[in-house]
């Protein structure tokens, strides 16, 4: 040790030596950057990075060498054999190139240990053969000790010091590793010098100029610099573009791309914000939920751009009204948000009225003026809710009973009025979850015939068993399921398991089922219908499908064309609730009805409103004349029935001839039995599914 610091004290100019060190401590933070730069890229990015970090490395390594080496004064004349060096310098960066890439492989643990070895083999390699290149007026040995030892030292240096580089970050690890790679140039290079041994042997005229060799370290030295210092700088780029790109991405992410405004995910942090700050200081939030009334409408007659133009417009006006800590996003669709601290309900009714006055005021579209309007909800912390999720519910309530207002456009948060909606919430996600654990079952109801009191066929009629609250009536939880678009795979659920049942039974009797309006919007009904009956191998003609006159009303012509492809299915097609539409005659004329179903309002007035009665006696005339049977619905009484006897109805339902039962009921009382072998399972399991067969 202290004969390689005699070396560096006798033998080395130590300004060429500060300069070197200078060179090689610049060099290595800047191979430490670019190795960072490498590690994060993959490809063909990460190869031209390690290249970067190739040539910076070899380069700064080679010039610290070259500089140290025209820093030591052997007492004798020098020169450089120009090939040489040149292939020293080529060594350096190649070798740096391998050792990097294997580094950073990742291909097993001692990955950077091993490049890093290569890379302290390619300096040692370097160096030798830059002493090679050294020529010099004197007999020349070596210490093979101290040889060996100056390779050992720069393997095990540099092996260190990318083993620590690429472990996961710790405090200060990177110094250590830069600090370790600098170790392994500087301890190479004098702990080899220190194993040179020179005996001069002068020549005449032979001389060296040490003022020339100063000037060729000094230039050596800006040359390295200029390398190291560009790929610093592709480094410095690359890092300003990354920032920008992430700070561009991060407020693409928080930025509704359509209005400019905030969009949900920035929503969420502000309020988590807010809601911080309001209970430190004691501050009241405001949440004001907003919901567009005629955006679909608009969407509808103009198209989606004018729908986008509209949510444009909406937010620059809403962005325009804001004025100090005030916040609105866009949530999604037509749904918009806003956060606003108040002291004053004066100064909370001024907020909501620019609010108002932005999705109020007309938004012209080509020459027509749309004016959208909006249902908002208010909800205020603390007085309705301390939570982030109270909060936003409760907005959210407001802002649905504002939608069914006619008269308010503003709604606050009101909890005896707002549990409510609340409650019809909490029921639609009970029966989203009660389809998908199958908690739903079929009740079938007798139509007979009215003449000879025979079996016709029955009405499937889907009941809830709700765990805690029990039967729910389906006049409750069928508007729940048309709302929210349940009613969609319930209707398919309730189409598919009637038809399976039906198509096991003996008498092979007739299967009615009613079709929600939001089932009959759906364009593939008829696809669906054909192939739940080749599923289920139901006959077509033992399908009856029930549908009101308000359900056809909507879109006449779509209504018509989508009954005809049912029909030609061989699939029968009911009126139901016959009298309480809008043009019942004009539907008759229009289409080909299997039958006409009377509502049983009429059926409850019979007996004593002579108008009820007349109504019935026309109905059934209509029937006859245009040949199309008449089931009466809601019979109870003796007297209805024989009223209807009298008249001439076909067929007739209701509590006097049949309550609504399970498949079970109907199976043990001897009106069905079932074709396959499937009864034992469905007896011993009457909630279940068994054999292809749900029962009651």
């Amino acid at each position: 040790m202290m004969t390689v610091l005699y070396c560096i004290r006798d033998d080395h100019n130590i300004v060429l030596v500060l300069l070197a060190a200078a060179v090689c401590v610049g060099g290595t933070i800047t191979i430490k950057r670019l190795l960072t730069d490498a590690t994060r890229t993959c490809g063909m990015q990460k190869a031209a990075w390690l290249f970067i970090a190739a040539v910076a490395a070899g380069a700064s390594i080679w010039c610290t060498h070259f500089i140290a080496m025209l820093g030591y004064e052997p007492g004798a004349p020098v020169s450089f054999d120009p090939v040489m060096t040149v292939i020293s310098l080529l060594v350096a960066v190649g070798g740096c190139g391998v050792g990097f890439t294997v580094a950073t492989s990742g291909k097993t643990r001692l990955s950077p240990a091993l490049g890093g070895a290569f890379v302290g083999l390619s300096i040692a390699a370097m160096h030798y053969t830059g002493m090679i290149a050294y020529r010099i007026q004197g007999i020349l040995t070596w210490d093979m000790n101290y040889l060996y030892a100056s390779i050992v030292l720069a393997t095990v240096f540099s092996a260190l010091a990318l083993h620590i580089f690429m472990r996961p970050p710790l405090p200060r690890a990177r110094l250590a590793a830069t600090g370790s790679l600098v170790l392994a140039i500087v301890s190479l290079h004098f702990t080899g010098m220190a194993a040179f041994r020179v005996e001069p042997m002068l020549i005449d005229g032979s001389f060296s100029d040490p003022a020339a060799l100063r000037a060729l370290a000094i230039a050596i030295a800006g040359v390295s610099i200029i390398i190291v210092g560009s790929a610093l700088a592709s480094h410095l780029i690359d890092g300003s573009v990354r920032a920008e790109s992430i700070e561009r991405l991060r407020e693409m992410a928080l930025t509704d791309s359509l209005t400019s405004l905030p969009n949900r995910v920035s929503f969420n942090d502000r309020i988590d914000h807010e809601i911080e700050l309001a209970n430190e200081s004691g501050g009241k939030l405001a949440l004001i939920c907003i919901d567009l009334d005629r955006f679909k409408e608009i969407n509808d007659l103009r198209g989606h751009a004018a729908g986008d133009l509209v949510l444009q417009t909406i937010g620059q006006r809403m962005r325009d009204r804001l004025q100090g800590h005030d916040f609105i996003a866009r949530l999604g669709g037509d749904e918009f948000a806003a956060l606003h601290r108040y002291k004053s309900k004066t100064g909370l009714s001024d907020f909501l009225a620019k609010i108002e006055a932005a999705v109020n005021e007309p938004i012209q579209i080509d020459e027509t003026e749309f004016s959208p309007g909006a249902s908002i909800g208010v909800a205020l912390l603390p007085d309705d809710a301390i939570s982030k999720e109270a909060l936003i519910n409760n907005a959210d309530l407001a802002m649905y009973r504002a939608k069914a207002d006619l008269v308010h456009s503003i709604c606050f948060y009101e909890q005896s009025m707002d549990e409510t909606v609340r409650a019809r919430r909490t029921l639609t996600a009970d029966l989203k979850e009660a389809i998908e654990k199958d908690q739903l079952d079929i009740h079938y109801q007798v139509q007979t015939s009215v003449a000879t009191g025979e079996i016709r066929g029955f009405e499937a009629l889907l009941r809830w068993k709700h765990p805690e609250r029990g039967h729910i009536s389906p006049m409750e939880f069928i508007p729940l399921a048309e709302e929210s678009g349940l009613i969609l795979p319930l209707g398919e659920w309730v189409l598919r398991t009637a038809c399976s049942r039906a198509a096991n039974w003996q008498p092979a009797y007739k299967v009615s089922i009613n079709i929600s309006p939001v089932q009959f919007v759906h364009a593939d009904l008829p696809r669906l219908i054909d192939e739940i009956l080749k599923e289920t191998g139901l006959q077509p003609a033992r399908l009856e499908l029930e549908l009101t006159e308000s359900t056809i009303f909507a879109d006449k012509e779509r209504s018509f064309a989508m009954l005809r492809q049912i029909k030609e299915l061989g699939v029968s097609i009911a009126l139901d609730d016959f009298g309480t539409g809008y043009s019942s005659l004009e539907t008759l004329r229009s289409f080909p009805f299997d039958k006409i179903k009377l509502d049983r309002s009429f059926m409850g007035e019979a007996e004593t409103s002579p108008q009820a009665k007349a109504i019935i006696r026309a109905v059934l005339a209509l029937g006859k004349s245009l040949e199309i049977p008449v089931l009466a619905e809601g019979i109870e009484t003796q007297g209805q029935l024989s009223l209807l006897s009298a008249e001439g109805c076909d067929e007739a339902q209701g509590y006097l001839l049949g309550r609504p039962v399970p498949l079970f009921n109907i199976i043990e009382s001897g009106q069905v039995k079932l074709a396959t072998i499937a009864l034992p399972d469905a007896i011993a399991c009457p909630n279940g599914i068994k054999g292809g067969q749900a029962v009651a």
